[in-house]
């Protein structure tokens, strides 16, 4: 494969599935970072966003974007019930989120009356939509462009949200319950706020993933979670700034880096699809020692430093 069409193939794809996925790791990050919850309802959320618009755009003609705001909200309930699991019946962060995607796999199920829906020939998805108005342009390409559009919409949603008296309250939540609760904030509505958000962007991302791939299945959640942390890690360690909304910029950088440097390894001619699970483990693999090295790294940059310096 040559040079331009790698960069107009497995790139192209890598940059259109960076920025669909990287909704799901803004969910992710507010979640893990922000609200200091470890969530795995996310598995089980992405997969409900996908089969909710996949059942609504072929079984009742709704319009795909309304579609695609509904499944975010069913992505609402499902972050819900995970507070719920947590604030009222006590159950750990790990076990609420693990019972919440466990009962969600049942329920995907009977969503969607089968284990898959295509969205192939004869539906009209978001991305046919914006195809057709943008003068034909071909689907890919028309699932890059609403990935861009929802990611700088969420960006900005995001930012506005966080920079209000309850958003401070979330990020307080995370950081320090005890002070927080200590000014009398109720911390478990906090909890319950964030795993909400975190999980509608999941479900959105799982929705706009479904719709650009052309189908929903009832598997396709699995490994989302680590893919998400990946995205996070790889964003954290290019870009340090912990500004609340260059954050959330440097989480979609993340995701696109993630896929693009997938696409890399999967196109040495040794390699092939049947090493696609492989290949991510040790991509994320990388990503999570990433943060090690870069300390021991600058550890060893200080203390040559001050050497050089006693020296003289």
């Amino acid at each position: 494969m040559g040079l331009g069409a790698f960069l107009q193939g497995p790139i192209l794809q890598s940059i259109n599935l960076g920025l669909l996925w990287s909704i799901m790791a803004i969910g992710v990050f507010i979640t893990f970072r922000i609200l200091n919850f470890a969530d795995l309802t996310v598995e089980g959320s992405f997969v409900l966003g996908a089969v909710v618009a996949a059942r609504l755009i072929t079984g009742t003609n709704i319009d795909p974007l309304i579609a695609t705001l509904i499944a975010a909200l069913f992505g609402v309930a499902a972050g819900l019930i995970t507070g719920f699991f947590h604030t009222v019946l006590k159950i750990p962060p790990l076990l609420s989120g693990i019972l919440t995607m466990t009962g969600l796999f049942s329920i995907n199920l009977r969503v969607m009356g089968m284990a898959n829906i295509s969205l192939g020939r004869g539906v009209t998805t978001l991305m046919d939509n914006v195809a057709a108005g943008l003068g034909g342009i071909t689907p890919r390409n028309a699932s890059i462009v609403v990935g861009a559009i929802f990611v700088f919409i969420v960006i900005i949603i995001l930012r506005m949200f966080f920079n209000t008296e309850l958003g401070y309250a979330i990020r307080a939540t995370g950081d320090n319950e005890q002070m927080i609760k200590a000014q009398g904030v109720n911390t478990n509505r906090m909890k319950v706020f964030g795993l909400a958000l975190g999980n509608a962007c999941v479900a959105l991302s799982g929705a706009l993933v479904a719709q650009a791939q052309g189908f929903a299945d009832v598997n396709m959640g699995v490994g989302t979670i680590v893919t998400g942390l990946a995205a996070v890690i790889i964003g954290e360690v290019f870009f340090r700034d912990k500004n609340n909304h260059r954050v959330f910029i440097a989480v979609v950088v993340g995701a696109v880096l993630f896929f693009i440097i997938r696409a890399l390894v999967l196109s040495i001619p040794f390699m092939n699809a049947n090493d696609f699970r492989g290949i991510t483990a040790v991509v994320i693999a990388i990503a999570l020692a990433l943060p090690m090295f870069r300390d021991k790294f600058n550890i060893r940059l200080k203390k040559a430093v001050l050497g050089k310096g006693g020296a003289e």
